[in-house]
């Protein structure tokens, strides 16, 4: 299994949704909370080419993008392959 990786706040509905399709699938992530850790708001810019909202989502080496993203892998069948891979 791939790791995954998720830049969150806990006021964010998106990654309360992200959260719960991993969850949902049995899929442990690491999450970085981007309000009690400001810092790393900018590392997760940089590593999101740009992106500035949360959730911002990595597996393995993959930059998903944000929560409608990973949905969208899962609806299309090519998360859990991307998990797996």
């Amino acid at each position: 299994m791939q790791p995954v990786e998720m830049y969150t706040s806990p006021l964010c509905g998106f990654c309360h949704a992200a959260k719960r399709l991993l969850n949902k699938k049995g899929v442990s992530f690491s999450e970085i909370n981007v309000l009690a850790n400001p810092n790393r708001k900018q590392e997760m810019i940089q590593r999101a080419n740009g992106g500035r909202t949360v959730p911002q989502i990595f597996i393995g080496g993959t930059h998903v993008g944000g929560c409608d993203d990973l949905y969208a892998l899962e609806q299309s069948g090519k998360l859990d392959p991307l998990l797996s891979a």
